[in-house]
């Protein structure tokens, strides 16, 4: 039997988040105050905490797609961990953290999350190369 549920952990790591920001929901109000965070952090981030930060406000962005959109924590087809919306899209909130570390407001998380609704809607295309 497993010592800790890993989804409980992620959980807790997205409320301790969501208490630092002093939010009150899981929320695109909450994931704006998070690209802010985020740009605030990215000048004096040190890349020995950089993968600590990931993880934590990867679960913050990661319970807010599942309180906003309906979506379930699960693991991706490569192994990673995410979240699952329709059983059919996979979203990894830790990939987007990463990014907007990285690169700054054009990957903003913020942007990414008010998009999730229009790749929702999407129907997959089908591939012309098969």
């Amino acid at each position: 039997m497993p010592d800790q549920n890993p989804l409980a952990s992620l959980v807790a790591a997205a409320e301790a988040v969501r208490q630092q920001l002093h939010v009150n929901q899981f929320d695109a109000a909450a994931v704006q105050l998070l690209a802010e965070f985020i740009e605030g952090q990215r000048p004096t981030l040190k890349e020995t905490d950089r993968q600590g930060v990931i993880t934590a406000l990867g679960c913050f962005l990661g319970q807010c797609l599942v309180e906003t959109y309906g979506g379930t924590w699960a693991q991706g087809p490569d192994g990673t961990t995410g979240v699952g919306i329709n059983q059919t899209s996979f979203f990894n909130p830790f990939y987007r953290v990463s990014e907007q570390l990285a690169k700054g407001e054009t990957q903003s998380v913020a942007a990414f999350f008010a998009g999730v609704p229009e790749r929702l809607a999407a129907k997959p295309g089908r591939k012309s190369w098969i």
